[in-house]
């Protein structure tokens, strides 16, 4: 893979002309930034891209603060390892924002990757279609992170119910309990579909779910089109993606801000 020529496509596809994630949302550009507005708190709101030199980087932060602080809505600067100016990360920090861990950006080519992994005996996939779905998906989300899945469920069934087409979710079940969860986002006008969640339960983990999970979503890309799957790892998934065959290409930190 041409690393370079790889990220600036992800860059110009997914952040510059990046579309909405959500039929609650809209994208647009301000200044010198693009950002994503929801509708309200649960959906996404935040900073896809950003072309800031030293000169300029502190007045755009500030706008951006003033924009999602009029509506009341936390939001997060997704800032990458190759964004400008080099010290925007301690810039946000200045101005109030809070980083959270970094991920590791990780794209594949579908075309190389080995997609006949499957479950391991004891489960069994099911497709998330319905509020039923999205309920075992949250309770799935709150065993593998530990976290309330109040905006993922309102996120899911949003999409669910306006765009189907653009999402791909699967629940795990071991003995009719939800073990597993992940999704693909399959937006329109790129050829980088993204993976998501992905988290298990921990009395299942090292049982190669994690893998059949991204196998079973690469096929779905790969059977509508898309060339490449991208992820934001974790420490705990990166190595797990590298054996699958995906390839770091540079960091990812959100940086929230809370009105």
């Amino acid at each position: 893979m041409d690393h370079a020529t790889v990220l600036a496509r992800y860059d110009r596809e997914l952040r510059e002309h990046a579309r909405p994630d959500s039929p609650a949302a809209r994208v647009e550009r301000a200044g010198k930034v693009v950002r994503q507005t929801g509708r309200s708190a649960q959906d996404w709101n935040g900073v896809l891209w950003s072309a800031l030199d030293e000169a300029g980087a502190d007045a755009e932060i500030a706008a951006q603060v003033a924009h999602f602080g009029a509506l009341g809505h936390p939001f997060e600067w997704k800032l990458y390892g190759h964004d400008r100016p080099a010290d925007l990360g301690q810039r946000l920090t200045d101005a109030g924002f809070t980083a959270e861990p970094p991920e590791t950006l990780m794209v594949a080519e579908i075309a190389g990757l080995a997609l006949d992994t499957a479950l391991p005996d004891g489960v069994s996939l099911h497709a998330v279609t319905d509020e039923a779905g999205v309920d075992l998906m949250g309770e799935a989300h709150t065993k593998a992170f530990g976290s309330d899945p109040a905006d993922l469920r309102h996120r899911v069934l949003t999409q669910l119910s306006a765009a189907p087409d653009t999402l791909a979710a699967f629940v795990v079940l071991a003995d009719g309990e939800p073990v597993s969860s992940a999704r693909a986002e399959l937006l329109p006008d790129t050829r980088f579909a993204g993976l998501w969640g992905g988290g298990t339960a921990e009395g299942w983990r090292g049982r190669g779910i994690y893998r059949a999970l991204v196998a079973h979503r690469a096929r779905i890309a790969a059977e509508r089109g898309y060339a490449y799957l991208h992820v934001d790892a974790s420490d705990e998934s990166r190595p797990i993606l590298q054996r699958l065959g995906f390839e770091p290409l540079t960091t990812t930190t959100p940086y929230i801000c809370t009105p």
